[in-house]
């Protein structure tokens, strides 16, 4: 076992990794660190909530990919593919409320 440091959100984290595996951690983390970007903002988020936004985008990747019998949407599908964007906005919008309204509950 080994230990790999990921960047996601402008956080390090550490984790560990099979040997022989780092690479593949590390490009794993850049795909998650990546969705965040594309989402923007998550810099002000607490780490949980980050985390939970990039594993919900993901999912969501995962769950179309899946309807379409594992096949990955081609490059020119414009229409589908924004189609894809704005039901993760809408998803983001309804976590981004629900998180809010966990926090206020807690607070």
């Amino acid at each position: 076992m080994s230990n790999v440091t990921l960047e996601i959100g402008g956080r390090p984290f550490s984790v560990a990794s099979a040997d022989g595996e780092e690479q593949h951690v590390t490009a794993l983390g850049r795909m998650i660190d990546e969705k965040l970007r594309a989402m923007g903002g998550a810099s002000g988020q607490s780490e949980s909530r980050m985390l939970l936004f990039a594993a919900l985008l993901l999912a969501d990747e995962i769950h179309e990919m899946r309807a379409r019998g594992g096949v990955p949407l081609p490059a020119d599908d414009t229409p589908e593919l924004e189609r894809i964007a704005r039901g993760i906005e809408d998803a983001a919008t309804r976590i981004t409320n629900l998180a809010t309204a966990l926090e206020e509950a807690a607070a």
